[in-house]
């Protein structure tokens, strides 16, 4: 589908999408919990969807209502194939939990995912008793459990998803567990895993450094009653917007929020721009912008909405910690040097830097590359672009963010079809 987004002004109030990152967790731990678990304002991205038919196919049962879900949990075997269509963190997440369970279980994906590392997951498995065989280091991949508990290494240089996935199903082991973690990346994604955990009642302890976890077996996940907060990622999306080229209230987003992510409001400070905190809102308005220099190792899916901010400020702005965009949906270092190129903002791209220099977006086309946040950057740029922007397959905004192109309209953007 081809969208074109033109140079427009946003005015009024939007709620944030809801994480997609705390709707997965939330459902992982429903699914260990033996007792209901209610879900308020559920994240219905095609992310949460694919957890919600994988924990369907583990054993859960679902009402869902309009504002709420209720999830009677319980992992049991109902399918031995577990198709995570193309959600990273459901792939590396579920793949422990599958590994519960005594059967061969098999998971699979789509799209791009089924190119995406899974190599992280194998030695550590074998290490905690687990039989695991992938595709050339790749999905689709297989396990047979039971997971033991015990000693194991960790290779956390890739991300947190996987290391995510042992610390949620750990806890339900016979024996107690030590993992080692070598060079842990998107450590406040690690925070918000431990407290989703928390909030079913099972605990993990870790050092300062985030090098060694402590997992006690023989405990048990407890129904909960859980909000799904704002996401700060799809949210970032909408604070740059106005930032650039509006005077927006967002709803949703929880200052003190647990969310990587939440490292947007320290990045838009340090471009000069106001970020007013309410209690239950964010205000932003059209800002003079200034070039900014920011590290995103630990919260790597800001680079799109960071790429828009800088575009927008005369000078050289310098996003560092870019070498694990490789591995997203797109390779998003060289996708957005590309798609800004098109637009007319250079950037280079040198080891793990990303330098970008802001002036004038000229607009024309753009082509999504099946990465959602892709795709709404280059509708975030055409915000300030002298020309239309035509995004070519802007529906794979709905991995993340469904209503974005209507909320988009409902603030006044110019979006057609």
């Amino acid at each position: 589908m081809d969208i074109t987004v033109e140079h427009s002004f946003l005015r009024g109030g939007v709620r944030a999408p809801a994480s997609k990152s705390v709707m997965i967790r939330a459902l992982a731990a429903a699914l260990l919990s033996r007792e209901d678990t209610i879900l308020h304002y559920p994240s219905r991205c095609d992310d949460a969807l694919a957890a919600l038919q994988v924990i369907r196919a583990l054993g859960a049962d679902i009402e869902e209502g309009e504002e709420a879900w209720q999830v009677s949990g319980g992992i049991a075997l109902r399918e031995d194939v577990l198709d995570v269509g193309e959600s990273g963190l459901t792939a590396r997440l579920f793949t422990p939990l599958a590994a519960l369970l005594s059967q061969p279980m098999t998971i699979t994906g789509k799209g791009s995912l089924l190119r995406r590392p899974m190599t992280m997951v194998e030695e550590p498995l074998r290490q905690l008793g687990v039989q695991v065989t992938t595709t050339e280091g790749t999905l689709p991949l297989t396990v047979q459990g039971p997971l033991q508990g015990g000693r194991a290494v960790v290779d956390g240089s890739k991300g947190s998803q996987f290391l995510t996935g042992l610390l949620m199903s750990l806890p339900l082991t016979e024996h107690d567990s030590v993992l080692q973690v070598k060079e842990l990346r998107s450590i406040p994604y690690i925070d918000l895993t431990l407290d989703v955990m928390r909030h079913f009642g099972v605990t993990a302890e870790h050092d300062n450094e985030y090098a060694l976890f402590r997992v006690p077996g023989r405990q048990a996940y407890h129904a909960a009653e859980m909000t799904i907060e704002g996401d700060w990622s799809g949210g970032a999306f909408l604070l740059v917007a106005a930032a650039l080229a509006g005077d927006l209230t967002v709803r949703g987003l929880d200052p003190a929020s647990t969310q990587a992510d939440r490292k947007i409001l320290e990045a838009l400070e340090r471009a000069g721009v106001a970020v007013e905190l309410g209690t239950d809102h964010l205000h932003v308005r059209q800002s003079t912008l200034r070039p900014f220099t920011f590290d995103i190792t630990h919260c790597p899916d800001l680079a799109p909405p960071l790429v828009c901010l800088a575009a927008g400020a005369e000078g050289i702005s310098i996003l560092r910690g870019t070498g694990r965009l490789r591995e997203k949906e797109s390779d998003r270092a060289l996708t957005l040097r590309e798609e800004a190129g098109r637009l007319g903002i250079r950037i280079d791209v040198e080891g793990d830097e990303m330098i970008i220099h802001g002036g004038t977006v000229r607009g024309g086309t753009s082509e999504a590359h099946q990465d959602h946040r892709i795709a709404m950057a280059a509708a975030v740029m055409a915000l300030r672009a002298e020309n239309p922007v035509t995004i070519h397959g802007a529906e794979c905004v709905n991995k993340s963010y469904p209503d974005f192109f209507n909320d988009l309209k409902k603030l006044g953007g110019i979006v057609h079809e």
